[in-house]
């Protein structure tokens, strides 16, 4: 049955990849990236891309418009998007700190509550966090800001879920360990993950599609290996 699907973080990695498969699956997607051309030149049937920045308040009227017009329900989404700054904690700045979380968490909230009057019983709510965001993980230094980002949507997934349990509406979050992703190189430059984009795609595919029969306010550590 074709589903409604909304992604964020399309322009590479692991978005670029789900987008791809969704695609290939027959199923409708909203592919929401600051830079939508890499999604907008393969031309793929059924997939939508517009510029989408999550730290812009305007932005999320066009995707709540969207919606309105041509679906009116959502059946997954995908809070794939996420910003990373890698400096010594000494170095970051408050202006650092801010723009990781209005990318990792405000918005993560924002686009969630924009799309969830046009979900329903069955509807899944995927955030993709870190092992980094793990309580009792190992940790690194360097990335205080965005592994700190990633636990707060672990924290924000559970009170979703008991928020909404009357609904049926599912939340789960997955902390994603390693994967050869750009992001990985600017956390990790030169670490070569067991785990491609396409590889960690198909598992997130899976279960956004399966995963709300099983889990709701879960957090699945989806990792091989340390990082």
């Amino acid at each position: 049955m074709q589903k409604n699907i909304i992604i964020t973080g399309t322009s590479r990695g692991i978005g670029f990849e789900l987008v791809k498969l969704f695609a290939k699956a027959g199923h409708r997607v909203l592919a929401l990236s600051r830079n939508e051309m890499p999604i907008a030149s393969l031309n793929l049937e059924n997939v939508t891309a517009f510029s989408f920045d999550l730290s812009d308040a305007e932005d999320y009227k066009q995707v709540g418009n969207f919606i309105n017009t041509h679906w009116q329900q959502v059946d997954v989404l995908i809070n794939n998007a996420g910003m990373l700054v890698n400096k010594p904690f000494s170095e970051i700045t408050m202006d650092d700190f801010e723009a990781v979380y209005k990318t990792n968490v405000f918005g993560v909230a924002e686009l969630t509550k924009v799309v969830l009057p046009f979900m329903k019983a069955g509807s899944h709510v995927v955030t993709i966090s870190s092992m980094g965001g793990v309580q009792g993980s190992m940790k690194f230094p360097g990335l205080a800001a965005y592994s700190s980002s990633k636990a707060a949507v672990i924290t924000l997934t559970e009170l979703l879920a008991e928020e909404y349990k009357e609904s049926g509406i599912s939340f789960n979050v997955l902390a994603l360990g390693a994967v050869q992703t750009e992001m990985l190189e600017e956390a990790f430059p030169g670490y070569q993950a067991s785990t491609s984009a396409l590889e960690m795609a198909e598992y997130i595919f899976s279960f956004s599609l399966t995963g709300q029969k099983y889990y709701n306010g879960k957090l699945l550590q989806v990792s091989n290996s340390t990082p």
